[in-house]
């Protein structure tokens, strides 16, 4: 299997000598051999680290370098949030240790290190593409999700930690406030798109967890890509209405008839477009029929998943703006937010 982590990028470099003792202090019974350290080529936020000890391994997780918008990148409460669910929902990554920000400049956790295939834009070499595999893959996300979504919250210690009450009503008004503080350019339409949302707000629904960033690139499957053996980036992870978490995974969900700026806004499209995945309508009905909910307002949270992308997307292009970052995969990233917030405009006026 090809590795899937690179030489540390310039600029985000981490202090061994320094990682290393606060791994033995914290963990005595670690290796006699050094430490070594690489870095993940995947995200584009959040800086992972695969860090290794003889036979040991585990993962670091760290926020971005430069400033971060408010709440954002919270190492702590994802430490937190992996501690109550890895129990109930084990392809969760176990976690081992958090780190206050003193011991390396900023806050830092680190967990168990997990293998397998994490499939992005293509498929690994010597995997073919058969329908029947793309199609297991989107039933297998489908069957997680709601997995997911079924764990009674009240079981674990997130009760202490989220508000599920007004949830939908915080999030929009919340991500418009986000957008606003990282606006570079006036994008057509984006004033309408924000008054549409805080109108058509749906009723609370039964709250539930949610990982709202359930995407195909943050989960990992065995070799046969029959089983999830993994599910990544869980900073966005909260107790709220189930049908956010839905819509967020949809807008990740590419097809092959989507707009050309849409499908590759990052570079290339995902494997999702790729024939035999299911439509994301399909996903939908599958979704409503296993977990029973009621998905008739779907467009409401369609619309504002693809402006929370879009505000995501704006704050990576306000930080490369900025000088916050040297990332020049980053230097387009404002087409992509106009073209979703486009798209969001579009999906409003389904039904």
């Amino acid at each position: 299997m090809a590795s899937d982590t690179i030489p540390i990028r310039k600029g985000e470099e981490l202090d061994v000598a320094v990682i290393e003792s606060f791994l033995r202090l914290h963990l005595p019974d670690l290796p006699e051999e050094p430490l070594t350290i690489s870095q993940f080529s995947v995200g584009r936020s959040n800086l992972t680290y695969e860090l290794k000890i003889g036979g040991w391994e585990a993962v670091l997780r760290r926020p971005p370098l430069g400033p971060v918008a408010p709440k954002a990148h919270d190492m702590e409460r994802e430490y937190r949030i992996l501690k109550e669910i890895h129990p109930h929902f084990p392809v969760a990554p176990k976690p081992f240790i958090f780190a206050e920000e003193r011991v390396i400049g900023s806050p830092f956790f680190i967990m168990e290190r997990k293998h397998g295939i994490v499939l992005d834009t293509e498929f690994p070499e010597g995997i073919i593409p058969t329908e029947e595999i793309c199609r297991s893959l989107s039933e297998t996300m489908v069957h997680n999700l709601v997995l997911l979504h079924n764990i009674d919250f009240k079981k674990t210690g997130l009760t202490e930690m989220t508000k599920p009450d007004g949830f939908m009503e915080r999030q929009v008004t919340g991500w418009i406030r986000r957008y606003e503080r990282v606006e570079t350019d006036q994008i057509h339409g984006i004033e309408n798109l924000k008054q549409w949302l805080l109108k058509n707000m749906p009723a609370s629904r039964e709250p539930a967890i949610i990982h709202y960033d359930y995407k195909l690139n943050n989960s990992m499957f065995d070799e046969k890509l029959s089983k999830m053996v993994g599910l990544f980036d869980w900073e966005m992870t909260t107790v709220g209405d189930p049908l956010a978490d839905l819509g967020a995974a949809m807008s990740y969900w590419i097809e092959p008839d989507d707009p050309e700026l849409l499908k590759k806004g990052m570079g290339k499209p995902p494997v999702t477009a790729t024939p035999g995945f299911l439509t994301r309508n399909e996903f939908m009905e599958r979704y409503a029929k296993r977990s029973g909910r009621d998905l008739s307002q779907m467009n409401f949270y369609l619309t504002f998943a693809y402006f929370k992308l879009a505000v995501i997307c704006q704050q990576i292009y306000y930080r490369w703006k900025n000088g916050q970052t040297q990332d020049e995969r980053f230097a387009g990233m404002n087409a992509f937010t106009d073209s979703l917030i486009q798209y969001s405009l579009y999906t409003a006026q389904m039904k």
